[in-house]
């Protein structure tokens, strides 16, 4: 039986957070033994503490020196996050372990030790090919692209109606976006497009769930753009995939993204995408849904409103985005790639 020590010490909950949960899930339900290591007190931790065993740190050097002193228990260590991944190559001459690290993210490597350390993983796996490409350009090999795990998890209605019910919305047309209020994720350009958008039309509200450092700017634009009532800024929300229920659209507005889970969700749920065509979102969206250029917002709002106005490309699309997500994104296709790669790496 292979053993494997996930590593995500992130404090927030993210779309990295929520595919090492899903992770360790998947992982278990295939017989694999796994133990988390975390930060303490994060949702993470909460989160897995039913599934598998969990180690949790209050600091990055406990982090260090556990890997140090126990690392060698296992046949793998899986590594979610760039920060985490250092570690576990600095204490490596002690666990003596491989290395395996999933990354998300379609920055481009900056600097020659951040080159090194990747250049040192065992196992580099990506989940698109346009994350792929970036690593390809610093030199650095990947060894499987394994995109992220769709959760497959019905969502609650019920629980969606009451939040619509608590902000008084109703008989509107709900545009969902699910995004950190970080420069990557460009809100900015959200709140543009969704202004352009109601120049065409006044009968949506727009529901962003997320928070960030930029919060203040956003907020600043929706004032500008006299949006307030309209683009909800609804924070930090536990399940959020429940809201996809009663969504009527999903929309990204990422400069960079590396997969975008979300949209993975929106697929499952039958609610048609609208998102720029920054990184991996092009290989999901482009026959799934419909596509902008980064920063593009008349672009975002021209797709917003064909969907919002033909229930037949509606159907057609969410359609065919369903069976793409059901037939490409589930634990039994992708569990058994992580194993094949995992076993390749130990030898076994």
């Amino acid at each position: 039986m292979l053993k494997v020590l996930e590593i995500n010490t992130e404090r927030t909950w993210r779309g990295g957070e929520r595919q090492t949960m899903l992770t360790v899930q998947h992982f278990m339900d295939a017989g694999i033994q796994v133990t988390l290591l975390c930060r303490e007190d994060t949702p993470l931790a909460t989160r897995c503490g039913g599934l598998c065993k969990v180690i949790t740190s209050k600091t990055h050097a406990f982090v260090f020196w556990w890997l140090c002193l126990h690392g060698a228990k296992y046949d793998i260590l899986h590594v979610q996050t760039a920060r985490t991944l250092t570690l576990a190559i600095l204490s490596k001459p002690f666990h003596r372990r491989c290395v395996v690290y999933t990354r998300r993210v379609d920055f481009p490597l900056r600097g020659v030790l951040t080159r090194m350390k990747y250049q040192m993983t065992d196992g580099m796996v990506t989940i698109s090919a346009a994350i792929a490409a970036v690593m390809k350009k610093s030199n650095v090999k990947t060894d499987s692209v394994i995109p992220d795990f769709c959760s497959f998890a019905e969502a609650n209605r019920a629980r969606a109606e009451a939040l619509l019910a608590a902000h008084h919305i109703s008989y509107k047309k709900i545009i969902l976006t699910i995004a950190a209020l970080v420069p990557h994720k460009d809100p900015l350009t959200m709140v543009r497009a969704m202004a352009a958008l109601a120049d065409q039309r006044d009968d949506f509200v727009v529901l962003h769930f997320g928070d960030g450092p930029l919060r203040p700017e956003v907020e600043e634009e929706i004032l500008k753009y006299n949006l307030s009532g309209k683009y909800l800024l609804m924070g930090y929300h536990e399940r959020v995939e429940d809201f996809f229920a009663v969504a009527n659209l999903f929309m990204m507005s990422s400069e960079e993204e590396g997969l975008g889970s979300s949209v993975l969700d929106a697929f499952f749920h039958n609610v048609p995408v609208v998102t720029t065509n920054a990184g991996g979102l092009k290989e999901t969206v482009e026959r799934n849904g419909l596509l902008a250029e980064v920063g593009d917002f008349e672009n975002l709002a021209s797709r917003a409103n064909v969907f919002l106005s033909d229930p037949k490309l509606v159907k057609l699309k969410t359609t065919q985005a369903h069976k793409f997500v059901i037939e490409n994104y589930s634990a039994e296709k992708l569990v058994p790639q992580y194993v094949e790669l995992f076993e390749k790496l130990v030898g076994k």
